[in-house]
């Protein structure tokens, strides 16, 4: 930066002195008028190169916000459009057994995949959702379970008038993982009755989410692999949508697992 400032100042200094000549000065004036002409030039040369600098770096940071801003919707989009496709290859089997044994239970199943795929497809393209559009999804895929599940019962409850409902906007499938997750904790392999409940309460500018799910102490999770892998993505998701302004609690018991997120809306 040093070398960069000499050469600027020496330039402003040739551009300056260019049609002076020494033997047009009279000698006791030059001392003077070359002092002075420094004094001039290097405010100028100063002012000058600050706001180039300046201007480079408001451009270069506008860059990296740009590209950081790139990088994290793309992160986001890959997080909220992954779909679990054992879930639907579960589905579509179900589907087929149930066209053999029972038609009518099979139509009613594919209109519910179908709505369940539309929402994915379409809905979850989009930056926010409306929040009864979220848990009418929720509730399709909870059917879906239930249908798939004969000792499954599920029950989803909302804290909040109707109109806060219908108004009400969030990011899609924000709470699908968590309920994805549960869905699948709370198989039974013994064939007992197994639950998934869910409260949504709105206070203020503040959005509660809560789910419970029953769960085997016996039950031993066999996709070690992928075990834990939602529900990082989903924390990971949280994090690029609301900094430190969300709050997510998970509380683990024997028979329980219950799932406590806050959200500013």
């Amino acid at each position: 930066m040093g070398v960069i400032g000499i050469n600027i100042i020496g330039f402003g200094f040739r551009s300056v002195f260019a049609d002076f000549r020494v033997e047009n000065i009279p000698r006791e004036t030059e001392k003077g008028s070359v002092y002075e002409g420094v004094l001039m030039c290097i405010p100028i040369i100063f002012t000058t190169t600050t706001v180039k600098l300046l201007q480079k770096w408001i451009k270069d940071n506008q860059r990296i916000n740009e590209l950081s801003n790139l990088t994290m919707q793309m992160e986001l989009n890959e997080l909220r459009n992954q779909i679990n496709p054992h879930f639907l290859f579960n589905m579509l089997n179900n589907v087929k057994a149930l066209i053999r044994t029972d038609p009518a239970k099979a139509s009613v199943v594919i209109v519910k995949l179908s709505e369940f795929l539309r929402y994915q497809l379409y809905e979850n393209s989009a930056e926010k959702t409306l929040l009864t559009s979220e848990i009418d999804f929720l509730s399709n895929f909870l059917n879906l379970e239930k249908i798939r599940r004969e000792n499954f019962t599920f029950d989803i409850q909302t804290e909040a008038d109707n109109r806060t409902i219908n108004t009400t906007f969030i990011p899609p499938n924000l709470f699908t993982t968590f309920v994805e997750n549960a869905v699948k904790h709370s198989v039974d392999i013994s064939g007992k009755e197994s639950y998934v409940k869910i409260n949504i309460r709105i206070e203020g500018q503040s959005l509660y989410f809560k789910c419970i799910n029953s769960r085997n102490p016996d039950y031993l999770i066999t996709d070690k692999k992928n075990s834990g892998l939602g529900l990082a993505n989903i924390t990971r998701r949280l994090e690029l949508l609301y900094g430190d302004t969300f709050d997510l609690k998970i509380n683990s018991e024997p028979k329980e697992y219950t799932i406590h997120l806050k959200i500013p809306i």
